[in-house]
């Protein structure tokens, strides 16, 4: 037997014996279907030795496979607790919410230690995770800072979300006590709930959201739609263009090579009142005294040091020293003696620019005040922080903050 065929017979074997096992097991898991009433009456003519007949006119419908008794025999009916495990989606109206409880101060500390890592100590965001709270009347901008506080219509989203897919990278390690605890905490950040707050199953229903008046219904298939489903023009749409705003964000807007007219242009003198440089005896008196009055005024050295460590608290959203710049709070420097909401390049809530506007300016009495409770002190500022329950904790970051200077 050549070479050729010592291979070819065993394959072949191999082929039919595959096809062989195929076919019997076909017999096991395929359903037969009935056959049509067309094709039982064309058989039985067949058997007769008659003549197929014409084909209905009208076509029959087909008919249903019949299941197999007992099933097809893949999986199982679920269990009631594999059916829990994935019915855990929260309602608007506090539908499908565990019984459980969490105040702010115990959110506090659960978002410090799971959440803070990616969403700030305040909400405040690290890097490019998303901020959490603050926000508040930005939706209207070109660039709105959309929070749980400023955008979310729902607090069953919040508490829904939180449940489901936090903490980033193990998701639903969360007990109820814990996801309560973390939604007041953020209520409060929020400016929704104050820090004596207890969130529950049954005092969820009772908070609404600042944004819940801010969705409506897809209203665009009967208000727009008609207008934009006409022929669209391409050429000579309009006699006359012009520019009637400038971009503000890119400079995009095409260019002109004379002035704006309509823009005035408004010069103010200024008149000199010098006065005439005193001796230099009495520049260096004068000199001496400011330098007593500085030394004076100077903050002690080991209170400043104190203050350096509970400015960890801030450093989360606040710079200071050389190179400080603004994050989601403004640079510091110069802090004491500065108006309030003046900081150069920041952008305050209206309520500190207001405040700053009145007349407030940052000295020790006044940010003594601020610090123990900001949202109490000034209503409506963005600054999410609680306050420092300390007196000496206070004066001790006043006292860093006074040595930062400019």
């Amino acid at each position: 037997m050549s070479r050729f065929l010592k291979v070819l017979v065993p394959a072949t074997a191999g082929t039919a014996g595959l096809l062989t096992l195929s076919y019997i097991m076909a017999g096991h898991f395929v359903t037969e279907t009935p056959p049509s009433p067309q094709a039982v009456f064309v058989t039985a003519a067949n058997a007769q030795g008659n003549a197929a007949p014409e084909p209905a006119l009208s076509p029959q419908p087909p008919v249903p496979a019949t299941a197999r008794d007992g099933g097809y025999g893949l999986g199982r009916e679920a269990l009631a607790e594999e059916i829990a495990a994935w019915d855990i989606d929260i309602r608007p109206d506090g539908q499908g919410l565990p019984a459980g409880s969490g105040d702010v101060w115990t959110g506090e500390e659960v978002f410090v230690e799971k959440c803070a890592a990616c969403h700030g100590d305040f909400g405040e965001a690290v890097g490019r995770w998303p901020q959490l709270a603050g926000g508040m009347g930005t939706l209207e901008r070109k660039d709105p800072v959309k929070t749980i506080g400023s955008y979310w219509p729902y607090l069953s989203t919040v508490w829904d979300y939180v449940n489901r897919a936090m903490p980033f990278g193990d998701a639903q390690s969360l007990t109820p006590d814990e996801v309560y605890a973390i939604t007041a905490y953020l209520l409060y950040l929020n400016n929704v709930v104050e820090d004596d707050f207890e969130l529950s199953d049954e005092s969820f229903a009772g908070i609404e959201m600042p944004n819940a008046e801010g969705f409506k219904p897809d209203d665009r298939p009967e208000t727009e739609l008609a207008a934009f489903a006409g022929d669209v023009c391409m050429q000579g749409c309009k006699d006359d263009v012009r520019i009637t705003m400038r971009a503000a964000v890119l400079d995009v807007t095409p260019g002109s090579d004379t002035p704006d007219t309509d823009v005035a242009q408004d010069t103010v003198e200024v008149e000199s009142s010098a006065e005439p440089e005193p001796a230099d005896d009495e520049n260096a008196a004068r000199t001496d005294a400011a330098d007593e009055a500085s030394a004076d005024q100077r903050p002690d050295p080991e209170l400043a040091a104190a203050g350096a460590r509970v400015f960890k608290k801030c450093s989360a959203c606040h710079q200071v020293g050389d190179g400080a710049k603004h994050r989601s709070g403004p640079q510091l420097n110069g802090i004491v003696g500065r108006s309030a909401g003046t900081v150069e390049g920041f952008r305050y809530s209206s309520a500190m620019e207001e405040a700053g506007a009145n007349g407030l300016a940052w000295d020790h009495e006044t940010l003594a005040a601020f610090l123990a409770d900001p949202r109490g002190y000034i209503k409506g500022t963005k600054m999410a922080f609680s306050g420092l329950r300390s007196a000496d904790d206070i004066a001790a970051i006043t006292a860093f903050l006074e040595a930062q200077g400019d």
